[in-house]
């Protein structure tokens, strides 16, 4: 029987490393894309491809390169690649640096999107990650928040457009989560409150958010669509 094929976009570090693990342990083949981080590990059943998601014709090239290496198309597809910059009250922000995270978390997770929709085959499932600050606001956090929840309007919409061939859209919104992205410019402290939101006082682990797009991938969430699940610790 052939596996499934998934396909990561940002799938080289933090959670959409640990999204390439879990879904290889459920019995996918995998192919990831990275644009800095060169693969330090291959498999037989993974391949990793380098793609600037900013760029709507390498988005649709990919797509294009994986279903004739895998001899199939995708039928998971996780659109976690994103950024984020040094956070800061909207009155004081960076304009450049909102720009970048426009022209990433949303112009970049839009090209993924668009492209999913078209080349993911019946049945099949896409999943966006997101961010529970969509929900719990936190001070400084406003520009990324708000790349992210533009990112929820498009994957509700796409949940009504896509149920015809019945292909599921979600989205994975976590809390505080431990990658290197996370910590980027964070003292101890930082951490610490971090932290303390969640009544566990801890953040959450990259592998506890790849097992809920685990979830949403498989069989088993097979009436969950158009939803947003937040594995934040509590973070209410």
């Amino acid at each position: 029987m052939t596996k499934k094929l998934a396909l990561v976009f940002g799938g080289s570090r933090g959670i959409g490393a640990a999204c390439v693990d879990a879904l290889v342990d459920d019995g996918f083949s995998v192919a990831y894309t990275y644009v800095s981080n060169a693969p330090e590990k291959t498999a037989a059943n993974v391949k990793a491809y380098r793609v600037d998601i900013c760029n709507a014709q390498e988005v649709e090239k990919v797509f294009a390169e994986v279903t004739a290496d895998f001899g199939q198309a995708p039928s998971c597809i996780v659109a976690n690649a994103g950024i984020n910059v040094p956070p800061a009250p909207v009155g004081q922000f960076d304009p450049a640096n909102f720009r970048k995270l426009v022209e990433v978390n949303i112009v970049g997770a839009f090209n993924i999107l668009s492209e999913a929709a078209k080349r993911v085959v019946d049945g099949g499932t896409i999943i966006a990650i997101t961010t529970s600050m969509v929900r719990f606001a936190v001070p400084g956090g406003g520009p990324y928040t708000a790349s992210k929840a533009a990112v929820e309007g498009l994957i509700r919409s796409m949940a009504k457009e896509l149920a015809g061939r019945g292909v599921r859209v979600n989205a994975v919104a976590p809390g505080p989560v431990d990658t290197d992205l996370f910590r980027a410019g964070k003292t101890d402290e930082m951490i610490a409150k971090s932290a303390a939101i969640s009544p566990f006082n801890r953040v959450g682990e990259p592998r506890e958010v790849a097992e809920a797009v685990c979830f949403l991938a498989s069989d088993k969430a097979s009436w969950v669509h158009g939803q947003v699940l937040q594995p934040n610790g509590g973070m209410v």
